[in-house]
């Protein structure tokens, strides 16, 4: 089962909350809009977007960012209860309030995402770590594909794991960097539906460049936790990093 139930339920009332969470508190400042700056506003709307980013994940954070920059275009700026904006000073404000907004809901998320490391059992961190060493210290980036290769074997209990460097070649299910499996466009419900069928990918990238990616089959049985899921994540950004610093990517 995949879409919207595809979501842990705290991302879910996060989506939520993005949605509703600045209406409301846009609606609860009209009473004061004559008194308030536009950019106090915009910096009371500013926090909601942090807090909803924190709680849930960057679609939470974006969705939030942009309800901020409607309601606070509806309901503060002339003229008032209109999508419509007159004033050149409350565009900028209106065009920076989604902008900040966009950017502070990916970091919020991604220190979502690096505290769920951090609060993971010493063996995960230790896999982090010892990738690492051995990225700086390797001859060769080969030498930490293989080792990551192995590492992501157990760490996800999977019955085979191989790498393939170059062009992207079809579209199988893809793990993602929240933890999270898509298929296509869709999310997969992995807490119910387990491993989608077939071999998944899990890219290796740096910088924006695609390098190769991580062939994983799954072994019959639980999926692995989302911290599990996330270090294995963190061990595929390492071997593109390797790739990066090694040179141009290979073609295949």
């Amino acid at each position: 089962m995949a879409g919207w139930t595809g979501y842990p339920l705290r991302d879910r009332i996060a989506v939520l909350a993005a949605l509703v969470g600045p209406f409301l508190v846009a609606l609860a400042l009209v009473p004061f809009r004559t008194d308030l700056s536009d950019t106090n506003a915009a910096l009371v709307l500013v926090v909601v977007v942090v807090a909803v980013a924190a709680a849930g994940n960057r679609v939470a954070g974006a969705l939030a960012a942009l309800s901020a920059t409607v309601w606070f275009d509806f309901f503060l700026t002339r003229p008032y209860q209109r999508f419509a904006i007159t004033g050149a000073a409350d565009i900028g404000t209106a065009v920076l309030l989604l902008i900040v907004g966009l950017i502070v809901s990916q970091l919020a998320a991604r220190e979502r995402r690096l505290k769920v490391i951090t609060v993971t059992d010493a063996a995960h961190l230790a896999r982090v770590h010892d990738t690492a060493a051995l990225a700086r210290t390797a001859a060769s980036p080969d030498a930490v594909v293989e080792h990551v290769r192995q590492e992501l074997t157990g760490l996800l209990r999977l019955r085979d794991c191989r790498f393939e460097y170059g062009t992207l070649m079809g579209r199988p299910p893809r793990l993602e960097q929240d933890g999270g499996v898509a298929v296509g466009r869709r999310r997969w419900d992995l807490d119910h539906a387990g491993w989608p069928p077939g071999e998944i990918e899990l890219r290796a990238s740096a910088r924006g460049r695609y390098y190769g990616r991580f062939m994983l089959t799954p072994a019959p049985g639980s999926v692995p936790p989302l911290p599990a899921r996330l270090v294995a994540v963190t061990l595929a950004d390492q071997v593109g990093t390797a790739l990066d610093t090694a040179g141009p990517p290979q073609d295949g």
